[in-house]
């Protein structure tokens, strides 16, 4: 990320009017713990390690987190919205009207892969009065030195998000070009694809053919009653038509 973008974030979070808080229980804390759909695999960025890292931090210093207190994303990319992840909206919620004092997470990249949302949502801390602690740095975001360390991981997090996005692009396409087919397995028989093929040689139209396969009371790949000239014609340019089309014919004995 350029230098431009990110003073261009914290210029828009500075101008944010400051809002308050009613008093909230002394001690009490509220924890937020998010996993992304790939990351569910991985013992380093799970659930249960994110929970364990909080608690050992809630533990030495005295805070108590309640069973009702625990909210988390589970299977939701870091790159959404805070109001998009009904975990962190809820923690979020809990801590500005007053449930609890603060708001632990486990990593800067657990609240946000995106600079400017998890800089927007440290300033709103600030200006609503109550504290944000990353447990991996021991940062305490309610410090200056603490929200500038925060800041830069947050920069590097969205750095490492965009290398990720681009490694799995590249992936894909390498595996597409090499022909390996990609999406979800096809669950439409194949004597259903090839009627298609033969009756698209023959010269029969999309549209016909649609109209021929719903009188057959045929299903669609999704269980589906109803074919359209379009659902007709993907089938036709999918790949299990072109594997189909690739098989040499039957040599008659």
């Amino acid at each position: 990320m350029s230098t431009t973008a990110i003073a261009a974030a914290l210029d828009r979070t500075r101008s944010r009017r400051s809002r308050s808080t009613g008093p909230a229980p002394t001690g009490t804390a509220v924890a937020y713990l998010r996993v992304s759909t790939d990351e569910q695999a991985e013992s380093g960025a799970g659930l249960a390690a994110q929970r364990s890292a909080i608690e050992a931090v809630a533990a030495a210093r005295g805070w108590t987190i309640t069973d009702d207190a625990w909210h988390e994303d589970g299977g939701v990319s870091g790159g959404k919205a805070p109001h998009q992840r009904p975990g962190l909206a809820a923690a979020l919620e809990a801590v500005q009207t007053g449930q609890a004092e603060r708001l632990i997470v486990a990593k800067i990249d657990r609240l946000s892969r995106r600079f400017r949302d998890a800089v927007d949502l440290m300033e709103t801390a600030a200006d609503e009065g109550w504290p944000l602690y990353i447990a991996d740095i021991d940062a305490d975001l309610t410090t200056s030195n603490g929200r500038l360390v925060a800041r830069m991981l947050a920069a590097i997090s969205e750095d490492e998000r965009d290398r990720i996005r681009q490694r799995t692009k590249a992936a894909l396409a390498a595996k597409k070009a090499a022909g390996v087919r990609l999406g979800r397995p096809s669950t439409l028989p194949t004597e259903v694809v090839a009627r298609i093929i033969e009756e698209r040689a023959a010269g029969t139209s999309f549209a016909k053919i649609a109209q021929t396969l719903n009188a057959d009371a045929v299903p669609t790949a999704q269980g589906g009653a109803r074919w359209y000239p379009a659902t007709v014609k993907a089938v036709f340019g999918g790949q299990d038509a072109a594997r189909l089309r690739a098989i040499p014919p039957a040599v008659p004995l």
